[in-house]
């Protein structure tokens, strides 16, 4: 079960990061509606693929290949909220040459501002369904503590205590960040992953900004063009145990203006995986909903 959790944990958080994410979105508040002012920056609506290759193994892991592929799709707005979906699949080869398929499947809903987040998540290991975790968290403001009411695995109520961040927010954030010039980012994240309870503590530390020749592919959408910035994101347990230091994984992936990833990088200690941006493709934003009159 070492490799279900460690691929499940891995593609939630690959849902909320790389992902069309993009900047500090501020709000002004109009007839009861929230607009986004003019110089907010809003996400880029597309699908993204990534295929999936070892990158790297250190001496003793149990990995010796590893192809794949990550599907990912944005829709919405920033008015009301943005829907995530992905799939990701791995193949994985032991040093005995037996194979495993991992199928992770997750879908989100995140209003903005972070006040609410709907997420549901399957595992499939050799296409046997694993694991499925599915619920709502919800707070009255966009920053603070939550409550989880959980689906699955089971009915519960979690709280979720301090200042936590939901996906796209801490993206926002990691954004905002960027802009202001800012190397380091310390965030706990909640996304739903694993048993739908866990907390990650994270750490960010954001490169220079970029121009020019980056990715080779996406022709014809400018993403060369777009400004970006380096980023390399480590995930810790929030309570970890004594002499824990390392990350449980870390990714690193460069991070364009208009919310598009490229370069990602999963290291998970002993070995660490590659993906490649191999198509994009743009959408019309949602509009937004006319205010109440």
């Amino acid at each position: 079960m070492r490799n279900a959790a460690r691929n499940r944990a891995l593609g939630c958080v690959v849902a909320a990061l790389a992902a069309v994410l993009t900047g500090a979105v501020s709000f002004a508040v109009t007839e009861g509606h929230a607009a986004p002012q003019l110089k907010d920056v809003v996400f880029a609506p597309h699908r993204a693929v990534y295929e999936l290759s070892l990158d790297s193994t250190r001496s003793g892991s149990s990995v010796t290949g590893v192809n794949g592929r990550i599907v990912y799709e944005l829709s919405g707005n920033a008015c009301e909220g943005y829907a995530q979906s992905m799939r990701f699949v791995t193949q994985t080869v032991n040093q005995d040459g037996n194979l495993q398929t991992t199928d992770l499947r997750t879908s989100s809903w995140e209003e903005v501002p972070a006040k609410r987040l709907r997420f549901s998540t399957s595992t499939y290991q050799n296409e046997i369904q694993a694991e499925q975790t599915q619920g709502v968290a919800r707070r009255t403001a966009a920053t603070g503590t939550a409550t989880v009411d959980l689906v699955r695995p089971s009915t519960r109520q979690v709280k979720l205590a301090g200042d936590v961040y939901f996906p796209i927010q801490h993206s926002m954030a990691i954004i905002r960040a960027a802009r202001a010039g800012q190397t380091i980012l310390a965030a706990d994240l909640f996304d739903g992953s694993e048993s739908g309870d866990k907390i990650f503590s994270t750490s960010t530390a954001i490169g220079r900004e970029s121009k020019g020749p980056i990715v080779s592919l996406a022709k014809g959408t400018n993403l060369d063009q777009v400004p970006s910035w380096p980023i390399s994101v480590s995930y810790f347990p929030t309570t970890p145990e004594p002499g824990d230091t390392l990350p449980l994984y870390e990714m690193s992936y460069r991070f364009h203006d208009n919310g598009v990833t490229s370069s990602l990088r999963i290291n998970h200690g002993d070995f660490a995986i590659r993906g490649e941006l191999k198509e994009l493709k743009y959408f019309e934003a949602s509009p937004c909903k006319a205010p109440t009159p």
